[in-house]
């Protein structure tokens, strides 16, 4: 029979599953404790803090994600990039500080306010710079670039943390957008847990909602000729995709 304290851990881990499905949250604590922590930046410290006292801080991007998807970029060389999803820009900061002085970062949200918020720290680790934000739904500007045909294989990196109903849109033109060897991550695709769950298992309204899609986009990906894939339960599950062709 499970004790109090037992049950207590059991629940916290529950609450905090959208960031991380190791077993233990003693597990996850050490990793970021360990490795994470010590390594981050001090604006990136500071942006997570801003983050972490807004209502939906659900949304943000994970410390151990934020190091992964840095060390990524250093390793692909990566220069010109694009961030479907800003929020308050962690995994932005994260990308901007990874890049080279003349890189760039084409992000889009449809909200400005959250990205204003991030905005101080991104401008005192003095990145600013390489961001060109455009507020407003990313599918017309990406129609837009696929008309104009001169983006066709530009993109060495493509990071997508937005809105679950649309990613196999997105990714239907981001397959062209992004360069041959080129990568795309798509995060969230082990969406809290909830890819194995029943049916009937009890969870919150906005995960059951974008379950199905998330399993459409994974089924998607894993079919798709075009791409390598290695999904990895790095904070909620993220899906590198290599453009091989």
């Amino acid at each position: 029979m499970a004790t109090n304290g037992e049950e207590n851990q059991s629940l916290r881990h529950q609450e905090v599953g959208h960031k991380s499905l190791l077993q233990t949250d003693a597990l996850y604590q050490y990793i970021l404790e360990t490795s994470v922590y010590p390594r981050e930046p001090e604006s990136m410290k500071e942006l997570r803090e801003v983050t972490a006292k807004h209502p939906w801080n659900i949304m943000t991007t994970s410390a151990d994600e934020g190091q992964f998807l840095n060390m990524l970029l250093k390793l692909i060389n990566a220069k010109n990039t694009m961030e479907i999803g800003v929020y308050t820009g962690y995994s932005l900061l994260a990308t901007a500080l990874a890049l080279p002085d003349d890189g760039k970062i084409l992000a889009m949200d449809i909200n400005r306010e959250n990205f204003e918020l991030g905005l101080p720290s991104i401008e005192k680790a003095g990145v600013a710079h390489k961001i060109d934000f455009r507020e407003g739904p990313a599918l017309p500007v990406l129609d837009q670039m696929i008309e104009d045909g001169k983006y066709h294989g530009s993109f060495d990196f493509i990071f997508v943390d937005a809105d679950k109903d649309n990613y196999l849109n997105y990714h239907k033109r981001l397959i062209e957008l992004v360069k041959v060897g080129g990568v795309i991550g798509y995060d969230n695709t082990l969406w809290n847990g909830s890819v194995v769950a029943p049916p009937d298992a009890p969870m919150r309204k906005y995960v059951r909602y974008y379950r199905d899609f998330v399993l459409e986009l994974n089924k998607a990906l894993a079919a798709d000729p075009r791409i390598e894939i290695c999904m990895l339960p790095v904070g909620d599950g993220i899906t590198v995709c290599r453009r091989i062709s």
